[in-house]
């Protein structure tokens, strides 16, 4: 039986593995530089160990200890924390290469991923950029001319004006041209900068101001242009992989409308949205966008698709993309090996009908942030961190480790959890399994949110838009989100930890009264096999299965034929327990103890009123208050950043400052006291 176990195993393992390298037309790169840092880094790494090419990272002070260092056969420091003294700095990448004799170099995402001038600074040294070349990036990289070469292509682009508008006058002119919603662009935009919705006349002039100005800020290039707004819409996009020989292939799409602030949250492939017939419509015209500008290497084109599966060309990432695990695991491809054996001149190894679909695939965004507190960013020390087994339904893609830092200068991620299944809801309940198997401390982490939206029904039966977290969770998100629990199955697993730790110091007793969030609860808990347990919880009988010892962070239970993960610290005479983001705080006593503890006072939240504190770990850039000095409601007292963030903190009434506790350039903890009134 165990023979056909590990058989099973291994077969699953297989159809998961990338395929067989192909026989090779050209030699591959001996040695290959990272342009990045974190998980992307690391995950490129690990493809160019498979095949046996060496690798170096480069890194800033800051990451001295990261994992992607730390797994790199070489290391190249390249300055300061800041990315802009460091990570963006193309001499310095060029310089590591001529030091390193590095060949190549894989740039990840993000940083200079997508700046043509890279890729012509690493040309002109002799050194290949796995990548499309410096035209194709150019091409696709401003907005208002991509949309031009994508409708010259024959792809269906959002109705609107291509050009940059002249004025507010303009702007309202081509609005009514257009018809009312528009959206006002940047050209040069992204991330979510740049835009704004316009209903009418006065929304379209106050929009075009709007965002004129931030488009000149954020990009130093104030172009905009107006496109029809589509409502209701969704966010999914074409991978494509083309080894410039004319060889270009589609490999289905990735659903991405969850984001929050436009920021992708979970991603999944296929969506759960298209028929056949528009997939490959889709996957057809994003080809077509590829061989318009001769493109080589992996690629992403973004759609935007209303309700009546009209879609409409959005933007061409010319690099690889976060979300790219959830394309292997449907494919059984490994889209880094691809983009190193195309920059190495060979062919791609198979054609459009070779492009298997299989099962389904969904990816969550752990990030360092607090999703209680506005998801603030968080910062610290990893005190403890484990990840969900491996497999071929759970891949984790990760930069950090264990006691490792995550820093205030990066982005928050901590890991990209990504599980496969048959269908969507397969790969969802195996989501929401490895969510209760990730365990993070030291940190605030976004667990909770994920696991609120992997339970949500909206989100279960694929009613999506990019409009889903603003519509779902107006006000911000709450404990109330998330999924609700049964005491008595809480109390179960809290009685059945405490009776074992007991039977392990030779003590037992069958009566126990469950303080669980300060509720009571009468609980008896009887032995039976090893392992099995039959409590008696709030008038119910409960019976539980587990191997769990003391000490283990995870208790996997068969509680009623369910299995669940439950997540248990020890207390000092109890259990944290943390279930699909949800936690409770359980006391296991005496009968006697628990008639004692019930008189005993509850201690009053100290008050915090007078003290401005800071929401986040971070730096305190600025203070623009002195002592003494009296403050109206909403006016700004200081200003913290962290990871690429600045919060500025305003006063939530009037008042005067008696003390300040902090000076700018102190690094700060969270709710630590800035500013102290009388």
């Amino acid at each position: 039986m165990a023979a056909k176990k590990k058989a099973a195993i291994k077969k699953a393992a297989a159809k998961k593995a990338p395929p067989k390298a192909a026989a090779k037309s050209h030699p591959l790169f001996d040695k290959i530089l990272i342009a990045n840092r974190g998980e992307i880094a690391c995950r490129v790494i690990r493809t160019c160990k498979r095949l046996g090419i060496k690798t170096v990272a480069v890194y800033s002070e800051a990451d001295a200890d990261a994992l992607h260092v730390r797994e790199a056969d070489e290391k190249v420091l390249i300055g300061p924390p800041p990315s802009t003294q460091s990570y963006l700095l193309i001499d310095k990448i060029v310089e590591a290469c001529k030091k390193t004799g590095a060949q190549a170099v894989h740039p990840g995402y993000g940083f200079l991923s997508e700046k043509q001038e890279f890729q012509k600074a690493l040309a002109e040294a002799g050194i290949v950029f796995i990548g499309p070349a410096a035209h194709a990036i150019h091409a696709m990289g401003d907005k208002i001319e991509s949309k031009k070469l994508a409708q010259k292509a024959g792809v269906s682009t959002v109705p609107g004006w291509l050009h940059a508008l002249k004025d507010a006058d303009e702007a309202v002119k081509i609005a009514n041209q257009v018809g009312y919603p528009v959206m006002i662009k940047a050209s040069a935009g992204g991330g979510g900068k740049g835009m704004r919705i316009a209903y009418n006349d006065a929304e379209a002039r106050e929009g075009f101001a709007s965002a004129t100005n931030e488009a000149k800020s954020s990009f130093a290039d104030d172009r905009v242009f107006i496109e029809k707004y589509v409502e209701e819409p969704r966010h999914i996009e074409i991978q494509l992989i083309a080894d410039g020989k004319g060889n270009c292939l589609y490999l289905w799409e990735r659903e991405c409308s969850i984001q929050r602030r436009h920021q992708k949250v979970i991603e999944e492939a296929p969506s759960p949205f298209l028929d056949a017939k528009t997939r490959k419509a889709m996957g057809e015209q994003a080809v077509a966008l590829a061989k318009a500008v001769k493109y080589k290497s992996a690629g992403t084109v973004e759609f935007i698709v209303d309700k009546n599966r009209k879609f409409y060309f959005l933007e061409m990432n010319t690099r690889l993309q976060v979300e790219h695990p959830v394309t292997e695991l449907i494919t059984g491809l490994d889209l880094v090996e691809l983009m190193i054996r195309v920059a190495a001149g060979e062919k791609l190894p198979l054609e459009q009908k070779d492009v298997k679909l299989n099962g389904w695939a969904v990816e969550a965004r752990l990030y360092a942030e607090d999703p209680f507190r506005n998801f603030l960013p968080s910062t610290g020390r990893l005190v403890k961190y484990r990840e969900p087994a491996p497999g071929p339904d759970v891949r984790v893609d990760t930069g950090v480790y264990e006691g490792g830092e995550i820093s205030m200068f990066y982005d928050p991620m901590i890991a990209k959890l990504c599980s496969y299944g048959k269908t969507r809801i397969d790969a969802i309940e195996r989501m929401r399994r490895a969510l209760d198997e990730f365990y993070v401390r030291g940190v605030s982490h976004n667990v909770p949110f994920l696991a609120a939206l992997m339970a949500h029904p909206r989100f279960r039966e694929g009613r999506l838009t990019t409009n889903f977290i603003a519509e779902e969770f107006q006000g911000g998100f709450t404990a109330a989100h998330l999924p609700p629990k049964d005491p008595a199955l809480l109390a179960a697993v809290a009685a059945v930890a405490d009776r074992i730790k007991a039977t392990r110091l030779g003590v037992t007793q069958d009566d126990r009264v469950v303080m669980l969030n300060r509720q009571p609860m009468n609980v008896t808990v009887s032995a039976g096999n090893p392992g099995g347990f039959t409590v008696e919880a709030d008038g119910r009988q409960i019976a539980v299965e587990t191997d769990w010892s003391p000490g283990d962070p995870l208790m996997h239970a068969t509680i009623d034929k369910q299995h669940v993960v439950v997540q248990i610290d020890a207390l000092a005479s109890g259990w944290r327990m943390i279930n699909e983001g949800g936690q409770a705080e359980a006391l296991v006593l005496t009968p006697r103890q628990a008639e004692l503890y019930a008189k005993m006072p509850i201690k009053a939240a100290p008050d915090t009123s007078k003290f401005l504190l800071s929401p986040m770990p971070g730096l305190l850039a600025s203070v623009a208050v002195s002592e003494g000095q009296e403050v109206k409601a909403g006016e700004a007292l200081a200003v913290v950043e962290a990871m690429k963030m600045e919060n500025v903190l305003r006063a939530v009434r009037d008042g005067t400052v008696k003390t300040l506790h902090a000076k700018a350039g102190d690094s700060l903890r969270v709710d630590q006291k800035i500013i102290e009134f009388a």
